[in-house]
């Protein structure tokens, strides 16, 4: 009788195939047609095999919020989402508000309150804020907060932040709000 050892070692070396599944989505406004291998993450689609890097990779488990996206209108963890599941959704990233009047007047707001330090965790919480201000114009404080509650910063404590999304929502409309 063989060992599993043994066994092993008999078989012949074939290369195994990767298994792919093909993707169809609208990614900042743009239509995708790719493939992508099967257990491959969002994050890992958007940054290596789409080369846009503004989405973070922080933890990998969904706790920190540098990877946020938003998928069909709700801000989802890349890290925690397969590619897989994107057929036939849209996704927005970090470089799809580039011409939102919303993300302008808070990449203004960041500057201006100081928000942005190391700037690692300013994707996500760029993300979160913009979501928070198309749902609520002129957000208080606690909108503020709880938007951005799954999102963590080691730099700035989050009240030059939180200053910032409350001082967006409170820019005149002609200085990018709506």
């Amino acid at each position: 009788m063989s060992t599993p050892a043994e066994l092993t070692t008999a078989l012949p070396a074939e290369p195994r195939a990767e298994l792919t599944v093909p993707l169809r989505f609208t990614l900042n406004g743009v239509q995708q047609h790719t493939t992508a291998p099967v257990g491959t993450s969002v994050l890992t689609l958007l940054r290596d095999r789409l080369g846009l890097t503004g989405t973070k990779y922080g933890c990998g488990e969904g706790e920190c919020g540098a990877c946020t996206i938003v998928v069909d209108g709700a801000s989802v963890n890349a890290c925690l989402m397969f590619a897989a599941d994107l057929d036939g959704r849209s996704v927005t990233t970090i470089e799809g508000l580039a011409a939102d009047p919303r993300a302008r007047a808070l990449r203004e707001a960041f500057v201006e309150h100081g928000a942005v330090q190391c700037g690692f965790c300013t994707p996500g919480m760029m993300m979160q804020a913009t979501q928070l201000l198309a749902r609520c114009a002129q957000p208080d404080e606690a909108a503020a907060r709880a938007a951005i509650e799954g999102n963590l910063c080691r730099c700035t404590g989050y009240k030059k932040i939180v200053e910032a999304i409350v001082a967006a929502g409170q820019a005149p409309a002609s200085e990018g709000r709506r």
